[in-house]
C-alpha cells in the first residue's frame, strides 16, 4: 500500500463542515467522491483535524492509502482540482509518505488564523470571509488579555457543551494579534483544540477590546471553568485552520 498525504484549501461556506455527515455537504466527502472516481476504487481520507460548518482552511492536511503509486503527481491533482475547483476546493500538494505517518496522531501542532473586519462598511469581497464588526476594537487590551490565556489552563469555559473531549487542558503556545488596515488578525497555536475554543476565545477577546469586560473579567470566565460565563463564540466564517505542523 501507498500513502499519500494531501494539503487542502477549501472555502467552508456552504458545508456542514470537514467530516462526513448524513445532515448535509461536507468537504470530506466531496474529496473522496473526486479521489474514488479518478482512481476508480473507493477511497477514505483521514485529516488533521475537523473544521466545523462554515469553517475554511488554508492548509488543512489529510492522508489516503491507494494499492498503486500515483508516479505523474502534477496530472493527478490537476485532474482533482478540475472538479474539485466547482466545489469551491482546491488540492495544493500531494506528498508519498511512508505508512508511519498519519494526518491526526503524527500532528505536533495546529494552528489557526481569525479574521476581524473592523470598518463601519460592511464587506463586499471579504463576504463569508471574516467577522466584520462595526465597534473600534481596543488593540492593546486585546493584546493585554490575549496574554492571560497563553500557556496550559482548564479551558473548560471555552468549549462547547457537546464538546467530546476527555480533558479540557491544553496549552495555548500562541496567541499573537496584529492588525493590517481594516483587518485584526488573530493566530492561536496549539498541539490540540476543544470544540469551539477559538471561536470562544476571539468572542470573549472581542468583549475585552470593546471594553464591555476588563482584563480580570477575562481571568475570571477562565478560572469558573464554567461555559455559562463565557462570551458568545464569533461566527465561523472569520476562522481558518492555516496550518498543520509535524
Amino acid at each position: 500500500m501507498f500513502r499519500f498525504q494531501i494539503i487542502i484549501e477549501y472555502d467552508g461556506t456552504g458545508y456542514v463542515g470537514w467530516q462526513s455527515q448524513k445532515n448535509g455537504k461536507s468537504v470530506q466527502k466531496e474529496i473522496e467522491k473526486i479521489l474514488s472516481k479518478i482512481l476508480k476504487i473507493k477511497i477514505k481520507v483521514i485529516s488533521a483535524g475537523r473544521t466545523d460548518a462554515g469553517v475554511h482552511s488554508t492548509n488543512q492536511s489529510a492522508h489516503f492509502d491507494i494499492k498503486n503509486n500515483i508516479l505523474n503527481k502534477y496530472q493527478f491533482i490537476s485532474s482533482i482540482n478540475y472538479f474539485l475547483s466547482k466545489k469551491n476546493i482546491s488540492i495544493k500538494k500531494i506528498i508519498k509518505k511512508n505508512n508511519k505517518f498519519h494526518a491526526r496522531f503524527s500532528a505536533k501542532e495546529r494552528e489557526y488564523k481569525y479574521i476581524i473586519l473592523n470598518r463601519n462598511a460592511p464587506p463586499v469581497l471579504d463576504k463569508n470571509k471574516v467577522w466584520h464588526l462595526r465597534s473600534k476594537l481596543d488593540m492593546n487590551l486585546l493584546k493585554k488579555a490575549a496574554k492571560k490565556l497563553i500557556g496550559t489552563h482548564n479551558f473548560n469555559a471555552f468549549r462547547s457543551s457537546n464538546c467530546q473531549a476527555n480533558s479540557p487542558i491544553r496549552t495555548l503556545k500562541k496567541l499573537k494579534i496584529t492588525k493590517k488596515n481594516e483587518k485584526i488578525f488573530f493566530v492561536l497555536r496549539s498541539r490540540s483544540f476543544l470544540k469551539n475554543q477559538v471561536r470562544s476565545i476571539i468572542g470573549c477577546l472581542k468583549y475585552v477590546g470593546e471594553k464591555k469586560w476588563d482584563v480580570k473579567r477575562l481571568e475570571k470566565v477562565l478560572k469558573s471553568k464554567n461555559r455559562k460565563n463565557c462570551a458568545t463564540p464569533a461566527p465561523a466564517q472569520g476562522l481558518y485552520l492555516s496550518k498543520v505542523i509535524y
